[in-house]
């Protein structure tokens, strides 16, 4: 069975992700959502909202587990028994960030990171990009799942 883990801190989910899951499920068997759980970084959502947002975006897609998880993501992904990491790219500096992230954890693991490009319609979105919207109280619904309203 192919695994794939894509982590993230999902702090929203946002369309971008949205999309890198929806075109993974036609390429893993399973895709674990997992988000990470840092205590030394600030969330705008709790651990629970942002969990739920992710399982109402995906209750109808069987393929898709979300979970949460501390420390390596090698190391989770060894106890769920996944052999890929998933990952989005919208630009060269994700590429570059994110390509640095996928040699450690080769050298570290027998782990393949496999990389999609997002849509060109979301590849301008990102969570912080939401949460400034948000905190300056625009239209934040046009760059999230349907499942994330904060009231």
């Amino acid at each position: 069975m192919k695994i794939a883990l894509f982590p993230g801190s999902f702090d929203p989910i946002t369309l971008g992700h949205y999309d890198i899951i929806k075109r993974g499920v036609h390429l893993f068997d399973k895709i674990i959502i997992a988000i990470g759980v840092n205590s030394e970084k600030k969330y705008m959502f709790s651990l629970e909202e942002r969990k739920r947002f992710i399982e109402e975006a995906f209750a109808n897609e069987p393929k898709v587990e979300v979970t949460t998880y501390e420390g390596l993501t090698i190391d989770f992904c060894k106890k769920v028994g996944a052999k890929f990491i998933l990952r989005g790219l919208r630009n060269p500096a994700d590429f570059e960030f994110e390509k640095a992230i996928a040699h450690t954890n080769r050298q570290l693991s027998k782990i393949e990171t496999v990389f999609l490009l997002t849509a060109a319609k979301t590849s301008f979105i990102s969570s912080s990009i939401v949460r400034d919207v948000l905190r300056n109280g625009g239209d934040y619904t046009i760059l999230v799942p349907d499942s994330v309203r904060v009231k």
